[in-house]
């Protein structure tokens, strides 16, 4: 069973009043999708809107179970405390966090009703992987309602070093309910570190390598990155239709022109500012001129509902508007900016039409767009420019890393990509891939579920690894 914020569907409502049911777009679940339609499973999420939603159907082979909000709960609960105040703590303060203490009574409350669902729908000696930073009260809850069940609890985006975690008014809860699982995955090592120390600092626990003793129990700790669905995506890129959009994508851009990508989500974490404000000086200071190189830039929206995220949309587009009114020419802008989702025919595209893909967050758990980049390119070239502050970085360091708070070695490093010779970037994209094809989303499941279960059985109903993986290793376009 899962357990997250969302359901792995969106609901749009048609002309009729009738509601489709489609895949959402998300880390978490591009993630889990490939896996669960593949293993009997049950997800347990809110659907979308307000109040109780629609019966749902079983999709593929996973069952769904909405959990209802009101408005009020999704302000106080989503919003507010998950992406008011953890939200931007978890991110390295990069925005001031806001601690209202109504909205810790409404994430108490709903974090309490997606427990009760889980226990209803579960059945005796289930596993029960709970997902990210909405949830921490849940393990907790779960544990008291179902003593039976297996807890499995990961954080998707970072956690934080205790004197950040310490600001938190409800610290001791929101931890005490994360330690009621059986197993806390992360990321990165670094964060497993960080809750050892807040759990002997906060809760008087004893830990040992990977384990945190508390009230009697042991709860494991480990790092297990996030990976993608390689070769779904290596095989959505090389689609006769992908191939032809890309050639249009490269054909309306400038055949002759460099291009540029970002793709992100619209968040003050993923350094938009700052890499429209170091594109900017380049074009300034003639290192790169509209007649020969373009920057195509992604943002898809995001909790538009959220005073900080409107105001962060309002001066992305000011800035966007000012380098296309000083640099641009009549039917050339400088920058080319998409304030819409895309689906993932239309990214495979993008990501085929790069010369140098750029993702500079400022704080990142993992970015798995980097991966899909990297899983794209079987042609072995374009340059991946990455920030030393995303997860990923520690798993790709042939990219071209980068401080994304560094203005000048930001812009330094775009004109490395740029100018980098063919060999360079094919020996670098050739490791990439190569880890990618080791480390894709079934090996990340497989790594955690088997630490969740030591006796392998959830491990061994996840579908085998397939030979297009290996394919994409074995590649070498040389």
């Amino acid at each position: 069973m899962v357990v997250a914020n969302r359901l792995p569907l969106d609901d749009n409502a048609a002309r009729d009043g009738a509601c489709e049911w489609r895949r959402s777009p998300g880390g978490l679940t591009g993630a889990l999708h490939s896996i669960l339609q593949q293993a009997p499973a049950t997800w347990v999420g809110w659907g979308g809107g307000e109040g109780p939603g629609p019966r749902l159907p079983t999709v593929g082979s996973v069952r769904l179970r909405p959990v209802a909000l009101s408005s009020d709960e999704q302000r106080g609960y989503y919003e507010g405390f998950a992406n008011s105040t953890l939200w931007p703590l978890y991110h390295d303060a990069v925005q001031q966090p806001v601690f209202q203490r109504e909205w810790w009574e409404t994430y108490r409350a709903v974090n309490q009703r997606f427990a009760e669902a889980a226990a209803e729908v579960a059945g005796r000696h289930a596993a029960v992987w709970v997902q990210d930073y909405h949830l921490q009260l849940v393990p907790r809850m779960l544990r008291e309602l179902r003593p039976d069940l297996l807890i499995g609890f990961f954080m998707h985006i970072p956690f934080p070093p205790p004197e950040l975690f310490m600001q938190l008014p409800r610290r001791v809860e929101l931890l005490d309910g994360m330690l009621g699982a059986d197993l806390v995955g992360f990321q990165r090592e670094q964060a497993a570190h960080n809750l050892a120390q807040l759990a002997q600092k906060l809760l008087g626990a004893q830990t040992g390598d990977h384990t945190v003793h508390v009230g009697g129990r042991t709860v494991r700790t480990g790092a297990f990155p996030v990976s993608i669905d390689v070769a779904e995506m290596a095989a959505l890129s090389a689609r006769p239709d992908v191939v032809a959009h890309a050639g249009k994508l490269r054909h309306d851009l400038g055949e002759s022109k460099r291009v540029l990508l970002s793709v992100d989500r619209l968040d003050y974490t993923k350094g938009i500012e700052h890499r429209l404000t170091a594109y900017r000086e380049l074009l300034r200071d003639g290192h790169v001129k509209v007649r020969d190189t373009v920057l195509v830039q992604v943002a898809v929206p995001s909790r538009e509902r959220v005073e900080s995220y409107r105001d962060l949309r309002d001066r992305i587009e000011g800035e966007v508007g000012r380098i296309n009114g000083e640099y641009g020419r009549v039917g050339e802008p400088a920058i080319h900016y998409l304030n819409q989702p895309f689906d993932r025919a239309q990214l495979a595209a993008l990501y085929r039409t790069a010369d140098v893909m750029v993702v500079t967050p400022l704080r990142d758990g993992m970015n798995l767009v980097a991966k899909e980049f990297v899983a794209a390119r079987e042609d072995g070239l374009g340059a991946l420019v990455l920030s030393e502050f995303a997860g990923a970085a520690a798993e790709l360091p042939t990219a071209f890393l980068v401080n994304p708070h560094d203005l000048d070695g930001l812009k330094q490093t775009l004109l490395r990509a740029l100018e980098a010779e063919p060999a360079d970037l094919r020996a670098r994209m050739s490791a990439m891939r190569r880890h990618l094809a080791e480390h894709d989303i079934n090996a990340w499941a497989r790594a955690y579920l088997t630490a969740l279960d030591q006796t392998g059985r959830l491990a061994q109903r996840l579908p085998q690894l397939q030979d297009p993986i290996q394919d994409l290793a074995d590649s070498d376009p040389r």
